[in-house]
């Protein structure tokens, strides 16, 4: 559904040989079209048109740009008798390659599709296609199935089953005066329900969030309306939060016999016991050697390994469905490089009030120039004094960090970067145009995020200055795989990188399905989930890889992708920290580790990116990010042993958040995963 896919913003490419239809071939919609408009509080990023053709059918525009990522698509959508689709042609690019996608329905009564990523056929009975893309405002008919549908719900192709919730009803103002909208929650197209506003006559209004798909004249509406979904999704979560959280899942827990990951020191010890008692770690032995207090929890820790709680140094939190889906994964702390101060301050206030189960962390807020490339949800700046008038803006609400983007005029850096030493935030962030990632740290950057920034450092000029557009992935795609990695003038940066204690947060689970990804399988951060995940997500999971530029081949992609790894086992050895962060749901985690030790790090070295490293990177490390006495109790038991294969972290047996003793199968269910992954 395209309401779905706008949410996450997936998208992919072709497997077919044939180009994309180009943007000058697609549809231009007549005057008077149905308008529509993807906004945020940075500015308006695209537009949808729909309208209806001469022989009935409903045509759909899009045109978006994001960032400098550019979305061009059309949609001719045909309506069976009953109202459910049985011709769709849809044309065009997203960001990621072709958007071509093409299902219809024949004599016989059998349906088929072929998408960017999959094709098929079956009988077409009471079902209902689920589009792979196209333009969001064609879900629109997807909406109004479901409200027909009522409790029943609808059965979905290729597979999977959808229905929605009504709520409250609000009044809004727009060029039409006052309107009545309503709150609704659909599930069955990801893990948790997902929001969608209908007009007073249960058709499709829009989605609202940090960016939002409204009618022309709208927009100003979005704010409060994500405001008032967040409130409703808030109270959804509040009564699985009380479930877990109950006082008899706080009493004292022994694991015993267990293998202990010691974060502190990079090694596993065999055969240790650990007592949880009040939130923390009360005792750390040999195995046997602890006694149980009267009324605790017995676990036999044998064949389990027992480690700190794990880390997601690139969270972007905001969704209070997927924090209980991070803990659910086992990670019981977190770095958001860039949240809204609202909606970072609510999920503080909730999780310490007992409301929101969810992991602990800390916050940057993102700040970028004023420009229509500008980063959605960012504090938006004109000048160096707007930029330390907005570090003084993240200090005041008690965040603790600040993250620059690639917009941002690069002399305006040192001072906002000054300013956030001075009040004791940490500086991090991509890397503007402009300026390559010594440029940054040399200007105050304690971080760099993402390892395509770091490859800048050794990218031409006009790959440099045009680093806020797609030439910060389509640079590295070109060139990277030509880059000496042990050169001297690239054993230099990371030696200074090193001397300056800079980190690295690398998310290389970003880079790796869009360089690597061919359409024929599920990228390693996904399959291990892929039996486990709604049929919906998993389908979007599956991508095409970002498309290739001049004359490349996939293979050169590869290699450059290759040499991203390979340059995060070069910075370790020159002593440069590196932080583990997904930039995703967090299930990606995992595959981050086992790509780091592909790098070169070993197993625990790699586990302590994402335990004790970003413990003190956070200025957390006294209550968190290793097992010992006194510490919080954010800890995760797993069945198999770690050290000898990182993929059993993915096993959570048990989660003890703030020392709350929660089951593993029962943190999946709730998180929308029907089982343990692979």
């Amino acid at each position: 559904m395209r309401s779905m896919i706008f949410a996450s913003l997936l998208a992919a490419t072709s497997m077919a040989s044939a180009a994309p239809t180009p943007k000058e071939q697609l549809m231009t919609p007549p005057a008077g079209a149905r308008h529509y408009t993807i906004s945020s509080t940075a500015g308006n990023h695209g537009d949808i048109w729909s309208w209806t053709l001469a022989d009935g059918r409903i045509a759909y525009r899009m045109s978006m740009s994001l960032r400098g990522w550019v979305t061009e698509t059309d949609e001719v959508m045909k309506l069976g008798t009953d109202g459910r689709p049985v011709g769709i042609t849809i044309r065009g690019f997203t960001d990621q390659g072709d958007a071509a996608e093409d299902f219809s329905v024949d004599a016989n009564g059998i349906a088929t599709w072929k998408t960017v990523v999959d094709q098929g056929s079956a009988p077409f009975a009471g079902k209902r296609y689920n589009s792979y893309g196209g333009p969001f405002l064609a879900g629109e008919k997807d909406v109004e199935a479901l409200v027909a549908a009522g409790d029943k719900g609808v059965d979905l192709l290729p597979t999977g089953h959808a229905s929605i919730r009504i709520g409250q009803s609000v009044q809004i103002d727009g060029p039409q005066g006052a309107q009545t909208v309503k709150l609704a929650f659909i599930q069955g197209y990801g893990f948790s329900p997902s929001p969608v506003w209908l007009d007073q006559n249960d058709r499709f209004f829009g989605n609202a969030g940090v960016i939002s798909l409204l009618p022309a004249g709208y927009e100003k509406n979005g704010p409060r309306l994500k405001e008032i979904q967040d409130q409703a999704t808030a109270a959804m979560v509040r009564d699985v939060a009380h479930r877990f959280l109950s006082p008899a899942n706080r009493t004292p827990t022994l694991i015993d016999h267990v293998l202990l990951f010691d974060s502190v020191d990079g090694q596993y010890l065999p055969d240790r016991a650990v007592l949880i008692a009040d939130g923390k770690v009360a005792a750390v032995g040999a195995g046997g050697s602890i006694k149980a207090p009267a009324g605790a929890t017995l676990i036999d820790g044998r064949g389990k390994t027992l480690t700190p709680g794990l880390w997601d140094a690139h969270q972007h939190v905001g969704d209070d469905w997927n924090l209980l889906q991070n803990v659910a994964t086992g990670m019981t702390n977190y770095r958001s490089p860039g949240s809204m101060i609202d909606e970072a301050l609510s999920i503080a206030k909730r999780r310490a009030a007992g409301d929101l189960l969810a992991p602990d962390g800390k916050v940057s807020v993102i700040i970028d120039r004023k420009d229509p490339l500008a980063a959605q949800g960012a504090l938006t700046v004109s000048s160096a004094a707007e930029t330390v008038a907005a570090v003084d803006k993240i200090k005041a609400a008690g965040l603790w960090g600040v993250k620059f983007y690639t917009s941002m005029t690069p002399d305006w850096i040192a001072p906002g970067a000054a300013e956030a030493h001075k009040l004791g935030l940490h500086v991090h962030g991509h890397v503007p145009a402009g300026m390559r990632p010594l440029d940054a740290v040399r200007a105050g950057y304690d971080e760099v995020t993402h390892i395509n920034f770091i490859l800048m450092q050794a990218m031409p000029q006009d790959v440099v200055d045009k680093a806020n557009t797609a030439a910060r992935l389509e640079g590295p795609a070109k060139y990277g795989k030509d880059i000496d990695l042990d050169s001297p003038t690239m054993k230099a940066f990371y030696a200074e990188l090193a001397q300056r204690k800079t980190i690295i947060d690398p998310t290389l689970t970003v880079w790796e399905p869009l360089m690597t990804s061919d359409g024929t399988a599920l990228s390693p951060e996904y399959s291990p989930f892929a039996d486990v995940a709604p049929p919906a997500i998993v389908r979007g999971w599956k991508i095409g890889g970002y498309p290739l530029v001049d004359g490349l081949t996939r293979d050169d992609y590869r290699k450059s992708f290759a040499k991203m790894v390979d340059v995060v086992g070069r910075l370790h050895q020159a002593g440069v920290r590196i932080v583990a962060g997904t930039d995703g749901y967090g299930l990606e985690l995992v595959r981050e580790l086992e790509l780091y030790q592909q790098a070169g790090l070993t197993n625990a070295q790699a586990l302590q990116t994402a335990t004790i490293i970003p413990a003190r990177m956070t200025g957390m490390d006294d209550r968190a990010g290793s097992i010992a006495p006194g510490k919080t109790a954010n800890i995760i038991l797993v069945d198999g042993d770690v050290s000898r294969d990182l993929r059993n972290l993915r096993h959570v047996h048990s989660v003890f958040l703030d020392g709350y003793r929660l089951d593993g199968a029962a943190l999946r269910q709730a998180s929308g995963l029907s089982g343990m992954p692979k």
